[in-house]
Order: structure tokens, then sequence, then C-alpha cells
């Protein structure tokens, strides 16, 4: 396929165009090739582990859109509220629910319930990587600090979307009754979006959420929690981080258009579209020195 295109009028020819350099890769050319400065590295303090046993789950807060869900859930961890409870819900394709079923245990300083955040309001847009992609859900979506998120026309109005590893807050009937307990979407569930408040990303391990029981069974505890802790206070111990792939930049701009239109050979239909939940932020994990 030749790169250059012109436009004749009559005798008249235009000299060709520049094309991007990016603009033939594969997404996992695009991913290997990226420079130091396409990732960021994940702090710390924003990041929850949530052993189970079937395996640790690693999990980014998300302090831009949802601030109070992100201090209190630390602070949750921090008095070692989750320990000992379990996973207690499991829908299979659907959500698993973890915390405390009974209601009945009681936080030392952190809240049981709190106001919701689902969407974040600014006076002035907030800049996201749209997709520029017609959105059943949405007016825009896009990426935002490595989250996939979606806004109003106006991008005033943002929140982050229900796809495949979000981390959320359940409630009861009241918009303001959650708190405590968390869920897991298993896949993209986007009609949940402004109904709950997401405010985080699974960066590693799905597939220990993925190996919970589905049932309970009368010999064994079900999907026990063994703790969830700040990785910041443990990074003596735990030595695992995690650089996910800046979705500001124009790498990511790239992969986007890669994901829209597949350029390699094996793909036929390219149907120069895909939606939020179709385009999976790249995550890398490393052992600190």
């Amino acid at each position: 396929m030749s790169i250059y295109r012109y436009l004749a009028i009559g005798m008249l020819t235009l000299p060709a165009m520049q094309v991007d350099a990016n603009e033939f890769k594969a997404p996992y050319e695009i991913v290997a090739q990226a420079s130091d400065s396409a990732w960021r590295v994940v702090d710390i303090e924003n990041v929850l582990k949530i052993q189970l046993a079937t395996g640790a789950l690693y999990v980014e807060l998300n302090p831009l859109l949802a601030p109070l869900h992100v201090d209190n859930i630390k602070q949750l961890a921090r008095e070692r509220f989750y320990d000992g409870l379990s996973v207690y819900r499991f829908v299979e394709g659907f959500v698993a629910q973890g915390g405390d079923e009974s209601a009945k245990k009681q936080p030392l300083k952190a809240k049981k319930q709190l106001t919701a955040e689902f969407i974040y309001k600014s006076k002035t847009p907030l800049n996201i990587t749209t997709l520029d992609m017609v959105d059943g859900y949405a007016q825009r979506t896009g990426f935002l600090n490595g989250f996939a998120v979606a806004q109003n026309e106006s991008g005033t109005h943002t929140w982050q979307t229900h796809c495949t590893g979000a981390f959320a807050m359940a409630r009861e009937d009241g918009p303001n009754s959650g708190g405590t307990e968390f869920y897991v979407t298993l896949t993209p569930q986007r009609y949940l979006d402004q109904n709950t408040t997401v405010f985080g990303q699974v960066l590693h391990g799905m597939e220990h959420i993925q190996k919970l029981d589905r049932k309970p069974e009368s010999n064994k505890e079900f999907n026990p929690i063994t703790s969830v802790k700040v990785l910041a206070d443990i990074s003596k111990e735990d030595k695992l981080r995690f650089k996910v792939f800046n979705t500001d930049t124009n790498d990511f701009k790239a992969l986007i258009a890669a994901r829209k239109n597949r350029p390699e050979a094996w793909f036929v239909a390219k149907p120069d579209y895909a939606d939020v939940c179709a385009i999976k932020v790249p995550v890398h994990s490393f052992i600190a020195d």
C-alpha cells in the first residue's frame, strides 16, 4: 500500500502528505517500541493489595475523580477492616463483591457510608485523550491518567467507566449508602456508569478473582480476604511495582488508532471503531531495587 496520497485536479497535483511513523504499526509493536517517557510509574500510595486465597489483587485507586472514596478505603485498609472478611458475592460474567456481608462490622475511624462520587464536576473542562467515537452511554469517552472515562459534551462532568477490572463501591438503594463494600467488574458493565462510584482499576491479578469459588461449600470458608493493605505501607516486604502506559501521549493515540483498524495481515474486517472498554491500557510490572 502506497503511503503517498495525491489530489489531482486537472493537471494540478498536490504534494504528498506526511504519514505518522506509527500509522501502520500493530498495537504490540507500538507498546514494545515506546520510549520510557511513554510510561508512568504508579504511585504506591494509591495501590491496594488485596490478598485472596487464590492470590494477590493489585488495584490502582483514582483520587482525582473520587477522592473521598480513595481516602476512606485506604483508612479502612489501615484499620484492617477487611482482614478476615470475604468476597461473598460472585456473579459469573458480572461482578465479584467483597466486604462485610453481615453489614454489622463498624470501622474505627473510617466511614461506613460516604457521599456518592458518581460524577466529578469541574468548573473548567478536564482534558482527556478522546476516542472521537459514538458511544451509547456518554457524549464523550476516552482516557484520563490511565483510567477509562466518560464525559458530558462540555467535559465538565467526568466519571470512570465500568470496563473489565473496574473497582467500584457497592450500595443499597440510596445513592449515599455505600462506603465499605467494593466490587470488581468481570466484564464491561457500562449500564452501571453514573450509578455507583468507580474509583479504581485492577492493575494485576484478575486471574485470582476469576479463580474464586462461585458458590459456598459447607466444608470450607467462602472466598476469604486475608488482608487489604496500601502498597506504600508494605513497600519493604512487597517490592512489586507497576508502570502504566501514559494515556496523554502520541504513542497512546497511535495505539488507539491501531486498535480501531488493526494493520496486521490476519485482519480482513477493519471497522475503524473501538469503544472505550476495548482499548486496554498496557501495564508492566517490575521488582523495585
